[in-house]
């Protein structure tokens, strides 16, 4: 995938909309992708999940592939 902005970064956004986590493991970032995941679900108990949620879009959507 390319930088910020890209097709890619969209698609990966959409994907995190659904699922948080999911647009960080279509990136190939597991770590993160687990982390959002996990903070979701603990976080939707509290009906806070919402804010991990959007998290995970918004770093999908911004991430920059390093190198």
């Amino acid at each position: 995938m390319s930088g910020q902005g890209s097709g890619g970064n969209v698609l990966a956004a959409l994907a995190s909309f659904f699922i948080p986590g999911l647009g960080q493991l279509l990136q190939g970032r597991l770590g993160m992708a687990i982390l959002h995941f996990v903070l979701a679900i603990i976080l939707w108990v509290f009906v806070m999940g919402w804010i991990i949620h959007l998290w995970s879009i918004i770093d999908a959507a911004r991430w920059r592939k390093k190198g």
